[in-house]
């Protein structure tokens, strides 16, 4: 985002150069990533994280200034005056995914190109200048933070506003002078008879400010973050507008945003203010407090903040004091930092400010050495064991796709054979991250398999892996799935010798028998049996139970032919 040193001077007093400021903003968490000249002008492009929308315009970087400047930002007084009407000519059908929605009418204005200054603040932070009035609405989004959009009033069926969701199938063109195909989850701005606009991303070509313009109608509006980013997306559709949408953006400013607009408006363009100004407001936000007590700051930070700079700091940051007791305050939070909940969140804001460097570098006190556990120490030496034997540990995600449930035979114990289907005998994700993968995996090999695929593919024929993690299965009148910690291991491809003159060996079955038995006798437990046995996943006649005390407590042997052509490994894997 690019932001105008000369403009924030106009909003706040700043005593730093360009480059100072440019490292303190860095230092309060406002990341400058550069600093140019435009003209008389130095322009900051500053990296902001998704949870700071209040800084993506210039009155958002002044109030940061103005708290560790410990001055006051210059809010630009309005002159119009609101007197609300009927919303007769505004309807809101889904006010769930439009909560406000204000317009108002500026009568006989005269489109031409913008001032000189205008035209050099737009410039300066990248952005074209196009006629006075739509460079009005853009100065005033990157002014103040709120998108704004102009119509041509005269243009408007009935010169009604209606906001509704799209027909599946409904169409318009829009500015950019493509035609838009939408469906029934996007959210439209329409007159009477066609859109007009997609809500908060872009308006439609028909409707715009053109030369003859002589009547405009100014939206100011709060739409839904999610919806925005959902028709973004599926129109591939990104806007400046639609940028702030979907991070959020500050529902009380409106007003403002509006005010300010149609003021510059009838400076710049000439026109008449239409007092009647309606205000579609159907869910008033409840203003959040949070409490803050000053020794959880010195607690986690370090730092020994005075109570009193701890509230200039918040107040100056827009964090009204709303109660004040001997050890604690209680702060309104203002409605344009959406990302604050909790009273860790304002030991952020106090720490930022007074200044992360400030922190000493300390350890934390200990109470005791740390040590493993002890049913983890067998496990630490079996681990180390395998690795002296040349093995490579994997890990791989606990979630599979559920394709896989028909290739394995699974651990004895783990799958309830009284359940009747696969989805009732194995865990399924609802919402997976990673698409297709739907069930809490029941064996470790699936990604064992997986991950000696990706060596193959790199070029990697010799691959002795092993992997030690939990596999999942429900069973009947439980509440909780049962988890089973289980090991597996593969071996395939030649083994690496010492001598390199002797000839490579190729890694078989009894390289996998014995790596197992590395593993069993590095936990100091008794030693395996194996009975010979058909095995769902593994060749018939070269696979094996394993026994432990006489008890089936997993399988072995070489990896069947389909399997080994799905995978498409080209050589035997054990």
């Amino acid at each position: 985002m690019n932001i105008s040193y000369n403009w924030l001077k106009d909003l706040v007093e700043i005593d730093l150069s360009p480059r100072d400021l440019a490292k303190k903003l860095t230092s309060v968490g406002l990341a400058v990533e550069g600093v140019h000249e435009a003209k008389d002008d130095f322009v900051f492009d500053i990296d902001l994280t998704s949870n700071r929308p209040d800084c993506l315009s210039h009155f958002g970087v002044a109030r940061e200034i103005a708290a560790f400047a410990s001055s006051k930002v210059q809010s630009p007084k309005p002159k119009v005056q609101n007197k609300e009407s009927e919303n007769r000519n505004v309807s809101v059908e889904h006010t769930e995914l439009c909560p406000r929605y204000t317009a108002r009418i500026v009568r006989n204005v005269k489109i031409a190109d913008s001032p000189e200054w205008l035209r050099e603040r737009l410039e300066a932070i990248g952005q074209r200048s196009i006629n006075n009035v739509a460079d009005i609405t853009n100065f005033v989004m990157h002014e103040l933070g709120n998108p704004l959009h102009a119509f041509d009033y005269n243009k408007l069926a009935d010169n009604k506003i209606i906001v509704r969701r799209a027909l599946n199938g409904e169409t318009m063109k829009t500015l950019d002078g493509f035609e838009r195909k939408f469906d029934d989850s996007m959210l439209l701005i329409c007159d009477s008879e066609k859109p007009v606009a997609i809500g908060g991303i872009m308006g439609g070509f028909d409707s715009g400010i053109s030369n003859a313009t002589i009547d405009v109608l100014i939206e100011v509006a709060y739409f839904q973050r999610d919806n925005i980013r959902q028709t973004s997306r599926k129109l591939g559709l990104s806007t400046e507008a639609s940028y702030r949408f979907e991070r959020g953006v500050d529902i009380e400013n409106v007003v403002r945003a509006s005010n300010r607009c149609v003021d510059l408006i009838c400076e710049i363009a000439g026109g008449e203010i239409d007092e009647n100004f309606v205000d579609v407001y159907s869910h008033e936000v409840e203003q959040k407090s949070v409490e803050l007590r000053p020794n959880r700051i010195t607690k986690l930070t370090g730092l020994n903040v005075e109570k009193v700079e701890v509230e200039r700091i918040l107040n100056a940051l827009g964090f009204e004091t709303k109660i004040e007791t001997e050890g604690k305050f209680s702060f309104n939070v203002p409605s344009w930092r959406i990302d604050i909940e909790r009273e860790e969140d304002l030991v952020e804001e106090v720490a930022r400010h007074v200044g992360l460097d400030s922190i000493a570098e300390e350890l934390p006190p200990a109470f005791g050495a740390g040590e493993y556990q002890p049913n983890e120490t067998p496990k630490k030496a079996m681990r180390q064991s395998l690795v002296d034997v040349g093995f490579n540990e994997a890990i791989s995600y606990s979630f599979i796709d559920a394709k896989h449930d028909a290739e394995f035979e699974f651990l004895p114990d783990l799958v309830d054979e009284t359940l009747e289907s696969d989805n009732e005998k194995f865990i399924t994700l609802r919402d997976s991250i990673i698409e297709g993968a739907t069930r809490m995996r029941p064996t470790l090999l699936v990604g064992l398999l997986e991950a000696t695929r990706e060596n193959f593919n790199f070029g990697t024929r010799n691959v002795k892996l092993f992997e030690v993690g939990k596999i999942f299965a429900n069973k009947r009148n439980e509440d909780l799935p049962l988890e089973i910690e289980s090991f597996a291991l593969i071996v395939t491809g030649n083994e690496i010798l010492a001598n390199r003159a002797e000839a490579a060996r190729e890694l078989d079955f009894y390289d996998a028998k014995g790596a197992l038995e590395t593993a069993i006798d590095a936990m100091n437990l008794p030693s395996l049996t194996y009975k010979a046995s058909n095995i769902k996943h593994l060749q018939i006649g070269k696979s094996a139970d394993v026994l432990f005390k006489n008890e089936k407590v997993g399988t072995i042997g070489q990896l069947s032919n389909e399997l080994n052509q799905k995978y498409k490994f080209r050589q035997n894997v054990f």
